[in-house]
């Protein structure tokens, strides 16, 4: 009777423990609906809205003054008055040094005495071969002798024009190499004279770029020491391409009132070519290509839709679409190749306006 009782216990305790399995599978059994909603595909999306695109190229390039000399004399002497101090500004036209120039002063002096005389012997024999008194021969010997007395006193004057050195543009003198009193000649180096507001950014982008690019188009560029950008405008493109580069050469100009853009800087350049104020721009991965085109795949209300498409502008990232969206659509970014026109798919992650980096 014991055993009995023992062995009944043991039977309800099985029963009480298989009844909530039998349950659990009873109501699965009973809801195929979410075991279906369950298994469905978990994708990213990204939200299409209008933004303002800046089609973009990256390159590297050099400051370089606006005008830019080197301050030597062309002929040789000894410096009697230095006017230019180094990182002084100058103006057109003001002197910066002179150099000895008494011997060619006395020289000068000698030959305007002559001048004198020839143009009074000059004027005399003019009077007497208006009355027959000389030979027309001998006014023209005259009259030659005084001409080259005045070409003697210009060529003179000239060399004494060379002894003063005047700033040919507004700018700034850089390092000076020589003193008061110093003796320089055509190969001496004096001083260096910038003129750096405005500056110019040179800088070689790509060819295929080359019936893009124009003048008037926008450069934006960075310098090392500087936490900010720049901006430019190209002025000039070499109308040639470098055959060992496959490039093509050109300037832009930068306004520097400041001085703080200095010549010979290396410069991190972007070259705006186009602004578009409302492109639709979509990640690249989600483009598909086919035989006929192009296609994404649009969600709508849960259910994936194929949609045609026709493509722009390119990026690393970014495609343009110009045709078969509208702001406001949602379109897939992963699980494209698991997904089917008409497939469920639940949303993971929706991607906007403001977390895109073009």
């Amino acid at each position: 009777m014991k055993r009995i009782l023992i062995i009944l216990g043991v039977l309800v305790v099985l029963a009480l423990l298989a009844i909530p399995k039998l349950r659990s599978l009873g109501g699965e059994a009973a809801s195929p609906a979410n075991s279906g909603n369950q298994n469905a595909l978990s994708v990213d999306v990204h939200l299409v809205e209008p933004q303002l695109f800046e089609n973009k190229i990256y390159s590297t390039g050099t400051l370089l003054a606006n005008e830019e000399v080197d301050i030597r004399s062309e002929i040789s002497g000894k410096i009697v008055e230095l006017y230019l101090e180094e990182g002084q500004q100058v103006e057109e036209g003001e002197l910066l040094l002179k150099i000895n120039d008494s011997e060619l002063q006395a020289q000068l002096q000698q030959a305007e005495y002559r001048l004198n005389l020839a143009e009074v012997r000059e004027e005399r024999q003019k009077q007497l071969l208006e009355r027959g008194g000389i030979s027309q021969e001998q006014y023209d010997a005259t009259l030659n002798e005084l001409n080259v007395l005045k070409s003697q006193v210009d060529l003179i004057q000239a060399q004494i024009d060379k002894t003063e050195i005047y700033a040919p543009f507004d700018g700034v003198v850089g390092l000076r190499y020589v003193s008061n009193g110093s003796y320089i000649s055509p190969t001496s180096e004096i001083a260096n004279l910038q003129s750096i507001n405005p500056v110019k950014v040179e800088f070689s982008i790509p060819e295929r770029y080359a019936g893009i690019v124009k003048e008037g188009n926008r450069v934006i560029f960075s310098v090392q020491g500087q936490d900010q950008d720049f901006e430019a405008e190209i002025y000039a493109v070499e109308p040639r391409i470098n055959t060992q580069t496959r490039t093509l050469k050109m300037r832009a100009l930068a306004q520097n009132p400041d001085g703080r853009l200095l010549p010979g800087a290396f410069a991190n350049i972007e070259l705006v070519l186009e602004e578009i104020n409302d492109a639709l721009m979509i990640p690249a991965i989600s483009v598909i290509p086919e035989l006929q085109g192009q296609k994404v795949f649009v969600l709508e209300n849960g259910v994936v839709q194929e949609q045609p498409v026709t493509t722009g502008i390119r990026t690393d990232r970014y495609v343009q679409i110009t045709d078969g969206l509208a702001p406001g659509d949602t379109v897939l970014t992963t699980g494209l190749l698991q997904v089917r026109n008409g497939s469920n798919v639940k949303v993971n992650r929706i991607d906007k306006f403001k977390e895109i980096e073009l």
